[in-house]
């Protein structure tokens, strides 16, 4: 797999997200890093739980919602998403939704873990049916 400087560099700041989380419930540690059209640096998310499980926030959303805060409308151009689990651990259901809003069925996702990246998919390989009531930028 070919990854960009910019991937490798997205990688990291999404290793570094990850070590902000606070996952007292699960001790599973989730860092995410959207990079945005237009935008030097990837924006950083990290997961928060809560002990209301439902108020739980994962890293995904944290990134898209920080991206919106700071920047308003987004155009994602990729994700890492980066845990310390051996194999890929792919966003749940909720993220997919989340991100449907605001990403294209061709954007890539990366996946990784503390040795870099170990797959790159597209969004639309999670979500091939995405609900959208306007279409986004592919």
């Amino acid at each position: 797999m070919n990854v960009t400087p910019d991937v490798e560099k997205a990688h990291k700041i999404a290793w570094m997200a990850r070590s902000q989380a606070h996952a007292p419930y699960s001790k599973f540690q989730v860092g995410a890093a959207l990079k945005l059209a237009g935008v030097e640096d990837a924006v950083p998310g990290c997961n928060v739980e809560n002990a209301s499980y439902g108020a739980t926030i994962c890293a995904e959303r944290t990134a898209v919602c920080t991206a919106v805060s700071f920047f308003g409308q987004i155009k994602p151009e990729f994700l890492v998403i980066v845990t310390g689990e051996k194999n890929a651990t792919v966003p749940c259901g909720v993220c997919l939704q989340v991100l449907a809003e605001f990403c294209g069925d061709e954007m890539p996702v990366y996946l990784g873990n503390d040795t870099g990246i170990i797959a790159q998919k597209k969004f639309k390989d999670f979500l091939p049916k995405a609900f959208r009531v306007f279409e986004v930028n592919k």
